[in-house]
């Protein structure tokens, strides 16, 4: 079992990019307001730090399984650190979205190699336990992040904000420098365009992808989304706050467990599908009982679901990798698991013409298909790990 003293930066990495990408994320509002940020260009800069892992994370995965997981981590820290400090130091607050843009980038070379460096630590029976206690560590970002970012960007503006994220990114570098092994670059060969074709085709990597996706969309809308229908039934902003902490919280706790479970054989194979059954029948809660008890109730669930199908994805997604592409496939994996944290919010607000309770029980139905689909891929003769 790897000490630590080796899986402490590697849980901070995950920390960081949590963290970093919603103590911003959460405090756009009031940045728009004060420059008089129109809702397109206030949904551009939301999704500049997300666009940016989608297109460049399967590309540093596959660096990483080629020069080594260790230096692309440490190095995607460092610029992390150097595109926080940039923006400080330019003084222009109309570079934001070119700061937002930069960290995700950063955060696309430092998240494939810890998830590729967690699996290569873990080896066979230990994976899910370790993303169980990453995804526990990234929970806490997302749960102190917002509130966090408030209490800076009141007090000091963004740069203080991003003087906290260059130094605190700055500190996990040095730590994992120190700290991380230099584990050996895996890959042989380059990847040709039919292998990865085959691989991200593969029931074995579709599966905990989806489960990943699902998970991530479930997670975002009911971020996004809870608070609003708490609002809508005239609860107070604080009150909705602590519902979607509790929401944050739950998943945070849950996942470390989840994944030790999965390691021992405890969970049996429907346990991904339940999972997102479950966050879908929070979203039916919610809607059904909108009240204080009621999206109390509905984020727990929602946050269960998320904690329990997320360590089990990373886990077989890290067992679904050929032969030296753990990184490629980690990245890869990664893309779906963003494309789900754009997709739930994006599904709700289509239907949020009609209501906001249609959109919520649509992205419940979604799950639920999701559910049957993973089932589906579990049962499925070819969806076991390949050499």
């Amino acid at each position: 079992m790897p000490t630590r003293r080796v899986l402490a930066p590697l849980y901070a990495a995950g920390f960081v990019t949590a963290f970093g990408a919603h103590a911003v994320a959460a405090n756009l509002g009031g940045y728009g307001a004060r420059h008089h940020t129109s809702l397109w260009e206030l949904g551009l800069l939301l999704g500049l730090y997300d666009g940016a892992e989608v297109l460049l994370k399967p590309v540093f995965g596959s660096i990483s399984d080629r020069i080594g997981a260790k230096p692309v981590l440490v190095g995607g820290l460092i610029a992390f650190a150097l595109a926080s400090a940039a923006f400080v130091l330019a003084g222009q607050p109309g570079l934001l979205g070119v700061a937002r843009f930069a960290q995700g980038a950063a955060a696309a070379a430092f998240s494939p190699a810890a998830g590729a460096t967690l699996a290569a630590l873990g080896g066979q029976k230990r994976t899910g336990r370790l993303f169980g206690g990453y995804g526990g560590a990234k929970g806490i970002g997302y749960l102190a992040g917002p509130l966090a970012g408030g209490v800076l960007v009141n007090a000091g503006g963004y740069n203080l904000l991003f003087i906290l994220l260059a130094a605190l990114a700055a500190a996990v570098a040095l730590v994992a420098a120190r700290a991380l092994p230099a584990i050996a670059p895996t890959q042989r060969a380059r990847s040709t365009i039919l292998a990865l074709a085959r691989q991200i085709t593969h029931p074995s990597f579709v599966r905990p992808v989806l489960l990943l996706a699902a998970g991530t969309a479930a997670l975002s809308a009911g971020v996004g989304y809870l608070p609003v229908l708490g609002a809508r039934h005239h609860l107070s902003p604080l009150a909705t706050g602590a519902l979607v902490s509790l929401l944050s919280l739950t998943a945070a706790l849950i996942q470390p467990w989840a994944g030790r479970a999965h390691d021992q054989s405890l969970l049996p194979a429907a346990t991904g599908s339940i999972a997102l059954l479950t966050a879908g029948f929070g979203f039916v809660t919610a809607v059904l009982a909108p009240s204080a008890p009621g999206i109390a109730a509905a984020a727990i669930l929602i946050g269960a679901g998320v904690a329990i199908s997320t360590p089990l994805g990373f886990a077989d997604l890290a067992a679904s990798a050929p032969e030296g592409r753990i990184g490629q496939t980690m990245g890869a994996g990664e893309v779906g698991r963003e494309l789900g944290d754009a997709g739930g919010p994006i599904l709700v607000g289509l239907f949020s013409p009609i209501s906001l309770g249609m959109g919520l029980l649509a992205l419940a139905a979604a799950l639920s298909a999701a559910a049957a689909s993973t089932w589906s891929l579990t049962r499925a003769p070819s969806a076991t790990r390949r050499a």
